[in-house]
């Protein structure tokens, strides 16, 4: 069965209030209802695809799972919408379509290279929505 592209919507919820503050990378946590409804033969993992935010289109790196550098206890669904320039949108509607697979998710040795690593995966995102789009 293809599971990817994969298509689903919901509300923007609070998180843990890292990603922009800790990680230099804001992310849109989505609400339980997504994660309930996510294929169980989707693995936990690094994805790209895009997002609409308020008719806006956006290319998106994203994080399913349990964030193993922070040992997180609930599964989340964490978008990053790349070159998104506007405020907190807590309580809006986001839909995505997650077009591919970038990496598995693991523990790093220092914040540091989980940084390193996201900037990679948010270069992995834009070039290949950017591909996409070319088709």
């Amino acid at each position: 069965m293809q599971i990817l592209p994969y298509r689903f919507e919901g509300e923007v919820v609070r998180g843990f209030g890292r990603g922009g503050k800790e990680l230099g990378c804001p992310t849109a946590n989505m609400d339980d209802s997504v994660i309930q409804n996510l294929p169980e033969s989707l693995q936990v993992g690094v994805y790209y695809g895009t997002a609409i935010l308020e008719g806006e289109k956006y290319s998106m790196a994203m994080s399913i799972g349990w964030n193993p550098q922070y040992q997180n206890e609930k599964k989340t669904v964490e978008i990053h919408l790349i070159d998104y320039a506007g405020g907190d949108f807590y309580g809006k509607r986001l839909s995505a379509v997650i077009i591919g697979f970038i990496r598995e998710m693991k523990s790093f040795g220092s914040l540091g290279e989980l940084k390193s690593a996201i900037a990679k995966d948010i270069e992995v995102a834009r070039r290949e929505t950017v591909d996409q789009n070319k088709l």
